[in-house]
């Protein structure tokens, strides 16, 4: 089964449909590679960049944050960018670069989720178009009809509704994928700003001492 016998009989649909699949395609990969780079791979940094914080290092700590170049790195970067001040301001900036990490790297989700609820619509609204035509057939031909021109007439007219579920099963998987590895990467970020906060509060207690 060639790509042009299933764009010669499953009509003029089979194109967008082509077209959601590339676009969903490359979308998801960009993504995969954005988010792979934005996952933490310094297991280390929080502690260092703690234990930096309690001595009041804010150039080793911000230095630290730096080398990191994934989300958890960034995050704790803006945190540290307007000093060791009260605990209050750092957590507020925290949340904000949490926020916009979480925002560049869930861009296009809805994009792929658009692409995964518009295919099989495309499909089916084929196949309708594709049974029409094939009961337009069998009136045309009136006593002249078989089963042969039937049964040829519906499955032609199936194949967008497979064509759109092959297009639609597979970018739901990967955009699933995808808001897991985005998931985890949160929940690093938090873990992250928690330390961050704890190793604040403590030299807040022991510098008041």
């Amino acid at each position: 089964m060639s790509l042009w016998w299933l764009i010669e009989k499953g009509g003029v649909l089979i194109w967008p449909l082509l077209g959601c699949s590339v676009l969903g395609l490359a979308v998801f990969f960009e993504r995969l590679v954005r988010l792979f780079r934005a996952a933490s791979r310094d297991p280390g940094l929080v502690e260092r960049v703690a234990e930096k914080v309690l001595t009041g290092d804010l150039e080793g700590a911000r230095r630290e944050s730096a080398r990191e170049g994934g989300a958890v790195g960034r995050m704790l970067y803006e945190g540290l960018s307007m000093g060791l001040t009260d605990v209050e301001t750092v957590e507020r900036l925290l949340a904000s670069a949490v926020e916009r990490e979480l925002a560049g790297l869930s861009r296009y989700f809805g994009l792929l989720a658009l692409i995964g609820n518009l295919a099989p619509l495309l499909g089916l609204l084929g196949t309708v178009i594709g049974m029409i035509k094939a009961f337009q057939t069998v009136e045309a031909l009136g006593e002249r009809v078989t089963p042969s021109h039937l049964a040829g007439g519906i499955w032609e007219a199936m194949l967008t509704t497979a064509a759109g579920l092959t297009v639609a099963i597979p970018v739901m998987i990967g955009l699933s994928y995808l808001e897991g590895r985005l998931s985890r990467i949160e929940n690093e970020m938090e873990e992250a700003a928690t330390l961050l906060l704890k190793a604040l509060k403590e030299r807040s207690r022991h510098a008041s001492h």
